[in-house]
This record gives structure tokens, sequence and C-alpha cells, in this order.
């Protein structure tokens, strides 16, 4: 059972059970999951449970009477269900707890009627209802009342699976019978009830003498076992699904009729078995019940080949009752074991696999029985041959012919251009799927091959190219079931390798993944540094100011002058202006499904977004890459690239600080106090920043990618490949802390800090430029006024000395001072919190590589006594 078939069963038990709290479906699925084994019910567990429930129960005999009516119909799981319920009966405390809850709903359900009823009155007529009104209105009661309980008509029921049918192929409808064939009762072979009763009242039988008696019933029971009234044997109509029964004259000798009376149940499996082949060889039925009737046909031509035969001998004056009664007795089990089947496979409704199933349960419950046990072997063997055809062409071809939708396997219209458009697209996963009451029971076990079989050749198909399987056998149906299951992990390692070589040979999925790597993952460190000079002036504008094509333009530029020139997939690599920053985008992601998925949906966006913010790249893959690196993949490869791209942005920001500031070294001593905090904390957050990325880059994304190329060589099949690509994104996005809103949010308030840090000492840079600019030229009042005679060199000594002198009275002026130490407060604050946080997780979720961090940032155990006063204030607080 798949993970999301538990989630949906857990979560429509507890909303039947109107359970509310706790830990909620999660919980419990992953206690289920934890215990699960592979134990099947066996045919004695199952036996023994029945039993249990049976002698539990306050009405046994309704209970059996229910359960053989399911198992009748095929229903599945019901063993596993009658043994999990046989479970329940043991647990005391599990009985009392679902009777209290049955307690419970009962009385919110009535206090709810009551409820509702109170705001209800009946309205109040003149006169009284007449008893013409109450007889039509009993008889509408009896009607609705017949109908819940009544099949369908087989007209009806004929015309909802064409229906069904033609609204999934509008373009293929299903052929249908004409009408008279329908309307003509005497070409089903079936008996013709007429109202008039059996016998003769002139000359009733019973007066004949005995011999007499016995050879007109002889007679009358040929013309019965046929499907045709006979002279004082009558049958009785039937009404949907019933049993045929008969009327004898009664006026016959007690011993005749109970002889007649123990051969008119071949009679009756004959009717049974006739309408069953008439009613399923309609063209709605499907191909399984069409081969399925036609075994019976056969049969069916056989037997009346015996009664022929007993037609003859009763010519000849050789047959009488008795002999009548020996020689039909083997034909009366198998008339009986193909009734029983019709019955079945009529009432559970089944067509496709589900007949298939019901057939290979019968051929194994007659395990004891080899003549029945052969009779529901041959039925089985016919039966599959229609579906075997449609499995061979999918797991030899990968094509589904399924004209009446039998198949386990079906198919979906679903483009396969969505994969590069919609970051929800489930082509993959959606374009086939399976059905699981079409699934034979005995390749139960072996659906997921079969499905991914046909999957990895309609893949290869699609690219234009045949494939066919050369170990192509045909698949014939048999007890031993290891004979197909070989055929189809042949079929599958054919499959697997195919699409597996296309893949990696000559589409080169390795070479595409590590051109992806180049830029989205910063690989070439070149071509970052040129494409960021090139376009530092053009991302600073707002984001509507930009010029796209500028952009790509300049993109074109730097990969032409790199080393990402020798790369055969550059071309393939776009730009792409997003409507949100980094981290919105990822807290938009990591709060779908939660409670915070209202307040961040609901935030406008930010209108003065920057290029910085909004840029990143997008690359275009074209089919059958794109199963792999799908709009998913691209996405989370995105939010990795805008993380690291930001943080080198950042990275350069506080090397230009850097860069500019040395032009104080210039100016006297008496500023160095004040300059040096602020030189002190740019070197802080440039360290900070610097071993964040080189954590990302070379202890995150470096290992892991190197563990998906060794994983990707050893790759067996497509689905491993996937499963690897998407565990490198997961790991790469969890370790670089991008899943972790908590941590996400502190990274992102210590970026905006080094951010306006850096502004602000831009700023001020900026205005001791221009004082000195303005010193220079000569316009501050302030200056001293040199000389006519004095030269430029002169001008530009005396200006540097008074900008000197006087450069703490400037600071001083702007709060400079008070700034820096905010700014050194509010970064120290924010990275203890990100140490201690970084701390926990490492301890409580076992995120060991998170630690490394905690390693770099304090490598000389600077943080190490606040970190631990934290720990031990939040360990009183946990304990009080």
């Amino acid at each position: 059972m798949s993970e999301f078939r538990i989630h949906h069963d857990v979560n429509e038990l507890l909303s039947l059970l109107q359970v509310r709290g706790g830990d909620g479906a999660e919980g419990y699925i992953d206690l289920l999951q934890k215990h699960r084994t592979p134990y099947v019910t066996t045919t004695v567990s199952a036996h023994s449970a029945k039993v249990k429930l049976a002698e539990f129960s306050k009405t046994p005999e309704d209970f059996l009477r229910k359960y053989e009516e399911l198992k009748s119909k095929n229903v599945r799981n019901l063993d596993p269900l009658v043994y999990l319920l046989s479970k329940l009966c043991e647990d005391k405390e599990m009985l009392q707890a679902l009777q209290q809850n049955a307690k419970e709903r009962s009385e919110s359900s009535a206090n709810t009627n009551a409820t509702t009823t109170t705001s209800y009155s009946l309205p109040q007529t003149s006169s009284k209802m007449s008893m013409q009104e109450l007889d039509e209105l009993r008889k509408k009661l009896g009607n609705v009342t017949a109908s819940s309980n009544a099949p369908l008509p087989a007209e009806v029921t004929r015309k909802m699976l064409r229906d069904k049918h033609n609204k999934k192929n509008p373009t293929q409808p299903n052929p249908v019978f004409p009408n008279w064939v329908y309307d003509r009762p005497a070409l089903l072979g079936d008996f013709i009830t007429s109202p008039t009763p059996a016998g003769d009242p002139a000359a009733p039988i019973g007066s004949l003498p005995l011999a007499t008696q016995e050879q007109a019933l002889v007679e009358d029971l040929l013309f019965v076992l046929t499907g045709v009234d006979g002279r004082d044997i009558a049958a009785q109509p039937v009404l949907g699904r019933q049993n045929r029964s008969f009327i004898i004259d009664p006026t016959l000798d007690l011993s005749v009729k109970e002889l007649a009376n123990r051969i008119l149940p071949v009679a009756s499996y004959f009717s049974t078995v006739t309408r069953f082949i008439e009613e399923k060889s309609s063209f709605e039925y499907g191909q399984v019940n069409h081969a399925l009737t036609a075994a019976m046909r056969t049969l069916m031509k056989e037997y009346l080949i015996l009664v022929t035969q007993l037609e003859h001998l009763q010519r000849q004056g050789l047959l009488s009752l008795q002999k009548l009664w020996f020689y039909i007795q083997p034909t009366m089990r198998t008339m009986e074991i193909l009734a029983s089947i019709a019955s079945s496979v009529d009432k559970g409704e089944c067509m496709g696999g589900s007949t298939l199933s019901l057939l290979h349960d019968r051929t194994f419950n007659y395990t004891g029985d080899s003549q029945a046990q052969e009779l529901c072997l041959y039925l089985t063997k016919a039966a599959s041959v229609p579906y075997f055809e449609i499995l061979e062409k999918w797991i030899y071809r990968g094509i589904i012919k399924d004209p009446y939708s039998e198949f386990m396997v079906e198919e979906h219209e679903l483009q396969k251009e969505k994969i590069q458009e919609d970051y929800n697209d489930k082509y993959w996963d959606q374009r086939y799927t399976i059905v699981q009451h079409r699934i034979p029971s005995f390749l139960q076990k072996m659906a997921d091959k079969i499905l991914s079989t046909g999957k990895y050749l309609n893949v290869v198909r699609e690219c234009g190219r045949d494939v066919t399987c050369p170990d192509a056998k045909e698949v014939l149906y048999t007890l031993k079931e290891r004979a197909y299951v070989e055929q189809i992990e042949k079929a599958y390692n054919y499959a697997s390798k195919v699409l597996l070589d296309f893949l990696m040979e000559e589409k080169e999925l390795v070479s595409r993944l590590r051109s992806i790597k180049h830029y989205f993952l910063m690989d070439k460190g070149d071509f970052f540094v040129h494409f960021m000079d090139l376009t530092e002036e053009e991302l600073k504008k707002p984001v509507d100011d930009i010029v796209p094509p500028r952009l790509e333009a300049l993109l074109e530029l730097a990969l032409r002058m790199s080393t990402a020139n020798t790369d055969p997939f550059k071309d393939d690599l776009k730009i792409d202006l997003m409507p949100h920053d980094v981290i919105t985008q990822l807290l938009r992601v990591l709060a779908i499904e939660t409670k915070q998925e209202k307040a961040i949906n609901a935030d406008p966006t930010d209108a003065t977004l920057s290029g910085l913010e909004a840029f990143s790249f997008d690359y275009i893959v074209k089919w059958p890459l794109s199963l792999i690196i799908n709009r998913k993949a691209l996405t989370r490869y995105q939010m990795l690239f805008r993380h690291m791209f930001y943080c080198k942005h950042v990275e350069r920001l506080l090397c230009n600080v850097w860069i500019s500031n040395k032009d104080f070294r210039q100016y006297s001593l008496h500023s160095a106090k004040w300059f040096a905090a602020a030189f002190a904390l740019r070197q802080r957050m440039l360290n900070f920043v610097q071993n964040i990325q080189y954590y990302m880059m070379f202890e995150v994304m470096e290992p892991t990618w190197h563990i998906m190329e060794n994983n990707l060589k050893t790759a067996s099949n497509i689905d491993d490949v996937l499963c690897h690509h998407t565990s490198f994104l997961d790991n790469c996005l969890k370790d670089c802390m991008l899943t972790n809103p908590e941590l996400l949010r502190i990274f992102s308030k210590l970026m905006s800090v080094c951010v306006m840090f850096t502004s602000c000492m831009q700023r001020f840079t900026q205005s001791m430029r221009l004082e000195r600019l303005s010193l220079e030229q000569g316009t501050m009042d302030v200056a001293p006024a040199p000389s006519q005679q004095a030269d430029g060199a002169e001008k530009k000594r005396l200006a540097t000395k008074f900008l000197a002198e006087h450069v703490d009275a400037l600071q001083s002026d702007q709060n400079f001072e008070a700034t820096i130490s905010k700014f050194d407060s509010n970064f120290g604050v924010l990275l203890l919190d990100l140490l201690d946080k970084l701390s926990i997780y490492s301890t409580n979720d076992c995120e060991h590589s998170m630690i490394s961090i905690i390693y770099r940032l304090d490598f000389n155990g600077f943080y190490t006594e606040r970190l631990e006063r934290m720990a031990v204030e939040r360990s009183q607080k946990a304990a009080a």
C-alpha cells in the first residue's frame, strides 16, 4: 500500500470516527509505516477470523450470509478486513473505546437531528387523504423500496457502461447490437415463460399408470434441460439475478416427483449460464467477459450434445428416469460450477482484471477437487487470453490498446510540454496510472513493474524510435506464477536498459546536469565574476526598469568571454526575472498547507524589488530529459542559485566597503578608535558571508553532487535516476538551511543588516569624498585660503591635513558612533541566535552537517560561553 493510500485511509477513518485534536493524521501514518509488515492474510487465518467473528456476533447467520454475499462479489481486501475485525474483538480496551465513540457520535447526530426537526412543522391539510391517493402513495413507496434492492435492468447497465466508455474515448465509441437482438426472447435459448399453468386439467398426469408417468416425465425433463417448458414441468419467471425455479404437476407420483426434483437443478444452472452468456456477449462488457462466455458456450455445446444423446436413447425406449439421473450426475457438478461463476461475475459486476481475479481465486479454492480445478483452469486460461494480449503489447512495445477499459494501466491525456511550464505537473506519475480493481490477483505483486516497463518503452517511442523487446514471448496463464513473472522481469530489464542508455548516452543526461551545475550552483567562478561586473549597474535598477534583452546580451558576452564558452549547452541558459525575492519565494513554498499560508500569500508583492533580488537563471530542457530536469527540479535549482547569488552580492558589497575604507589610512589617528569598530564589524560580516558560502559550496553541494554522480553510474532504471536527482536537490536545500523557516528568517535578517551596514558606510565614505573635493576646490568657508601662487599639489595637501584634523567632528555630527554600535549589536544578536538554533537542530533533528557552520563561525570559542548559557536557560524553562 502506497503512502498516499495510507494517508487517505487514515484521514477517512478519523473523519468517520469524528476524532479531533491529537497528533493528527501524520502521527498515525508514521506509526503505521514503522510497523508495516509484508504479511499476507492466508486462507486458514481468514477462516479462523470469520469463525471468531461469527461467534462474537449476536446474529451469526446474518454475518455469515453477508460475508458470503461479499465474497461472491469478489470484494477486494475482504479477508484482511475480517482478520482486522477479529483482532479488534480480542482487544477489550479498543472495543470499549469504539463503543464509547459510537455512543458519542449517536448522541451528537441525535442532537443535530433534533435541532433540525424542530424547525419544521407538518403542513395542515383541510381534508383527509382519499383511498385512491393512499393506494398511489403505497405503490410509489413499494416501487422505491424494490428499486433500492433490485439490480438494474440489463439494458440500463449496458447504457451506463456505454456512456462511461464513450465519455473516456469519444473518438472510439463502442459498437452496439441492434435492438431486435434483445427484443426477441426466442433468440436467447432460455425459457420463454407463459402465463398458462403447467399440465392439462382435462387429463391430469397423476391418473395415468406409473410407467406412463415416468416416460412422460423423462420427455418433459429432456425439454426442460434445453430451456423449453414441458407439459407437466413449467419454468417460473425470474427477477434480476435469481435462480430459476420450476413447477411440477402436483398429481405426479411422489417417488417420480422426488427424482425429478433432483434433476431440475441442472435445468436451473443451464438457464443461469445461458442468460449470463447472452448478456455478457454484448460489446459493453469487455473482451475478458467475451472470452469467458465463448469458453462457456463451448462447454454448453458439449452439454447439449449430451442431452441430444439422451434424447436418442429416449426415442429408442432405452432411457428410464433412473438412467437419466445416472447419466446427468457428472454434468451436474460442471453446470453447478459454471452457474456459480456466472452468478459471482454478475453480482460483482466484474470486468477485465476483476473477472480474472475471481476465476483465479476459484481455481485455487478447488485445489482438492481435480476435475473442478481443471474446469476453472480451462475457463481462466480462455478468459485471460485477451488480457494478456493487451499486457504483451504494453510490456513489449509500450502501447496500450484497451478498447473496453479493462487493463490495469490506464492512460490519461497529458501534454509532455507542460513539464517545462507547470511546477506541479505530474506527467511521469499521472500519464499512466494503475487502477487497483483491474489488477488480477495473480499479477498484484508485479503491478508496479508492469507499469514501469510500459512507461519506459513509451518514452522511447515518443522520441520517434520503435522498440520491441527481443525476448518477447506469449504470456500464458498458469498456476505456476513464476512462468510469467520471469517474462515480465525480462521485459522490465530490457525496457530499463533501453531508456537508461537512451538518456545517458544519446541525450547526455549527466553532461546536461553538469552544465546546470556550472550556472545554477556557481561552478564557473570566472564566469560569475565577469557576469556580475557587466550587469552590476543594470541589476541595481528596479525590476520594472530593467530591459531583459540587454541582460540577455550581457549574459551572452559573459559566456563567450569565460571558460563557460567550452560548454556545448551554454545556449540553453536564459534570464528570468522573478516576482518575489528568494526569501519570500522560499517562505511561500514552506508555508503550503500550513496556518501561515494565507498570511504569507496575502502580503502584497514588493513594488520596489531590485533587479538583484528578482534575478535568476532559467534553462531550456527538451523531451525526454524534461522527465528528469522538470519544472519542479529547475525551481529547486533556482532557489539554490538565488540564495547563493544574493550571498555573493552581499560579499561584493562588503568588499567594496573594504576598498573604499582604504582612503582613511591617510588621515590622522584621531579617528582610529571610531573607525576601528566599523572596520571590525565589516570584517566579522565578511567572515560570516564567506564562511556560509564556503559551507554551501564545498561542504554541501560538492560532496552531495559526487554522491549523486556515483549513484547515477549504478542506477538500473529511470526511476532510480529520478530518485537520486530529487534526493540530491532535497539534501542541498535542507543542508543550505532553505527548508527551515526559522533559520531562513534569521539568515534573511542577517543579510539585511549587512546590506544596510554597507549602505551606511558607503554614504559616509561618499560624504567624506565630497568634503575633500570641496576643500580641494576652495569652496569650504572654514578652510584656510591658499595663496594665489600655490599650485594644485599644495591645495590637495592642505585639504587632506584639514580633513584629518576635523574628521572626528564630521563623524560626531552624523552620529556615526551610535549607528555603528547599533549595527554591531543587531548583527551580534542575530548571529548568536542563528548559532543557537543551528546547535538545537543539529542535536535534536540529527542534522549533523549544519554543526560545521558553528565550528567555522565560532572557530576561536568567542560565542561558546554565551551559547552554553542560552542552552542552560532553555533547559531550565523546559524543566519548569
